[in-house]
């Protein structure tokens, strides 16, 4: 069989693409915010920040906070019809 090139990452420069007015640090706040069992979030990559981040294809889906696992929280998805965990840091979270 043939193996992949490519990793993580592969076909998403536009999908993880920053707006204009986005580039430069990283605000603290969204890096540092806090969420309680239960609330609505929505995926959104941070693209400078690799660790904690999703699987690409689950980007722009909402879910709901389960608990949390270290610094990231496991948000409950539904990917055609089947319920998913994701183990995600709160940079790439953003509150609904």
């Amino acid at each position: 069989m043939v193996q992949r090139v490519g990793g993580f990452r592969r076909d998403t420069r536009r999908k993880f693409k920053k707006g204009i007015r986005q580039k430069g640090k990283i605000s603290l706040t969204r890096y540092l915010q806090q969420f309680n069992r239960g609330d609505h979030v929505q995926l959104q990559a941070e693209p400078a920040v690799q660790k904690g981040m999703y699987f690409p294809p689950f980007h722009g889906k909402a879910g709901i906070i389960g608990e949390k696992q270290g610094r990231c929280y496991k948000v409950q998805i539904k990917d055609g019809g089947v319920k998913k965990i994701l183990i995600v840091h709160p940079v790439h979270l953003k509150r609904l």
